[in-house]
């Protein structure tokens, strides 16, 4: 078995092309490639300081060069320290095979074995081989003279993704211009819409070991903090457009706390609490935070989060020079965005515009087994997805719907007794601010009308429900532009 996994390996021995942590940069060839070098920018809203640049080197590695048929193995502090890149034996899938796995296994031991015994020679000052002393260069050039200590404990695995980011870039032509409308409504910078690269590579009925769900990977307290029904019959973090609000103010708000967008985009994966932690013990310098804070749960993931984002920012702006074999990019959305005004089934909406419930369910991500099947209503006040078209073909809302064999759903009963909820659909799939449509003209003397804000509502929610945009919805009821803060059980005035 040996002599065969010894064919299979990619050494990388180029100490001198080592990254050092002390400020080598990313201008240095550690890996060998055509894509090494990058000047890494190092002031604007996405700095990249010299600290994490092994760091951003690593990741950019990881999702546009090493295929999932290599794995690396590294240093997990010192990400300039690369022991070894190798190649898979046996067929190459999407997860390990148990030959495989224990393959990666045999050569973490191999390595953990070679630092150990380095280790206990430089400590008992006894003589090195010629191959010990080219690993002690290489441990002490990418991450200082003392690193040699506690190497075999830092030792970690990384398998290769090239292929996976590739289907998720393609996949990202698909909701890119939303998120980037959406993220330059918020007043955020619209790069942030790269963010589902790092979090689920744009898959979209990802999830978590955690609970996480969604291409933005939101954990369900957190998705109806931001207005996000999560419940047996909708799950709106499986909506990217939803979720898309909701990330662009999450991170609107984590800027506002902790003062830049490194420590912000840190805090959607550690938290903004855990990051004002962070930013209290060492102050706002990424870099600084990477190498010495030490926080609770602030583990590798976190540690790497931001450099995560920055090389897959800077793969995805590069197709050409990550995938000269090209991308095939999907074509961007192009649906209509209905509004629901009461609760009804969703093959009631699928009949009204003439389309398959299944049809209407593969457009839906966010509908649950049981909105699908006919089982749960649709909420009053819910998104539905529409073929492009399907508004301007039948403009009339679906009418209203009341099942006889049964008492009508809450969500419909709260409805009745909101007197200014009256849904509206527009025939975009923007997230943006709905216009009233055309034809639609305003008694004078028709009455005030208000909306009494329920649990999970957010003023975008409460505006589009209402047929009124958000700033009009703001002056009605002399709030400030900026501010987004409602309460349950708070009377806004939606007319008049």
């Amino acid at each position: 078995m040996a002599p065969r996994i010894a064919s299979r390996v990619v050494f990388v021995f180029a100490i001198a092309a080592v990254l050092a942590l002390s400020g080598c940069g990313g201008g240095v060839n550690l890996y060998g490639d055509g894509v090494a070098k990058v000047n890494y920018d190092t002031t604007g809203p996405f700095p990249v300081p010299e600290d994490i640049q092994p760091n951003v080197d690593f990741w950019r590695h990881v999702y546009g060069v090493w295929s999932r048929g290599q794995v690396a193995f590294h240093d997990n502090e010192h990400m300039g320290v690369i022991y070894e890149v190798a190649e898979l034996p046996g067929p190459i899938k999407e997860g390990y095979t148990n030959e495989q796995r224990a393959w990666v296994k045999s050569r973490r031991a191999f390595h953990r074995d070679r630092l150990r015994a380095l280790e206990h020679k430089v400590r008992e000052r006894a003589p090195l081989s010629a191959a010990d002393k080219q690993l002690l260069a290489k441990i002490e050039e990418g991450a200082g003279k003392d690193a040699v200590y506690g190497a075999s404990q830092r030792l970690r695995s990384q398998r290769g993704v090239r292929e996976r980011f590739k289907r998720g870039l393609e996949i990202s032509g698909r909701y890119d211009p939303e998120f980037r409308k959406i993220m330059r409504a918020k007043g955020v910078p619209e790069d942030l819409a790269y963010l589902p690269h790092v979090e689920s590579s744009f898959q979209t009925h990802a999830r978590s070991s955690v609970g996480a769900a969604g291409i933005w990977q939101f954990m369900p307290a957190t998705g109806r903090d931001y207005g996000m029904r999560v419940d047996r019959t909708l799950d709106e973090r499986l909506d990217p457009i939803t979720c898309a609000d909701g990330a662009a103010r999450y991170l609107s708000a984590a800027h506002r706390k902790l003062g830049n967008w490194p420590l912000a985009i840190t805090s959607y994966n550690h938290g903004k609490g855990g990051m004002a932690n962070a930013k209290a013990q060492h102050g706002d310098d990424i870099g600084e935070i990477v190498k010495h804070y030490r926080g609770r749960a602030f583990g590798f993931a976190s540690r790497n989060f931001y450099a995560s984002f920055v090389a897959a920012r800077e793969v995805a702006e590069h197709p050409k020079r990550y995938f000269p074999e090209g991308v095939r990019f999907e074509e961007p959305l192009s649906h209509d965005r209905l509004v629901l005004r009461t609760a009804m089934p969703a093959q009631r909406v699928a009949s009204h515009y003439g389309v398959p419930t299944a049809s209407l369910a593969r457009l839906n991500l966010h509908w649950r087994e049981r909105a699908v099947d006919g089982r749960a209503h649709l909420p009053a006040g819910s998104t539905v997805w529409l073929p492009a078209g399907s508004i301007e073909r039948v403009a009339a809302q679906p009418p209203a719907y009341r099942d006889r064999s049964s008492a009508p759903s809450n969500a419909t009963l709260a409805a009745r007794h909101e007197t200014g909820s009256a849904g509206e659909s527009a025939s975009t799939a923007s997230k943006q601010d709905t216009a009233t449509p055309a034809g639609k003209t305003k008694s004078v003397s028709a009455p005030v009308k208000y909306h009494v804000v329920k649990p999970d509502e957010t003023l975008y929610r409460v505006a589009v429900s209402n047929g009124i945009s958000v700033d009009k919805l703001r002056k009605l009821n002399h709030i400030s532009p900026n501010d987004n803060t409602i309460r349950v059980g708070q009377k806004l005035r939606v007319s008049g």
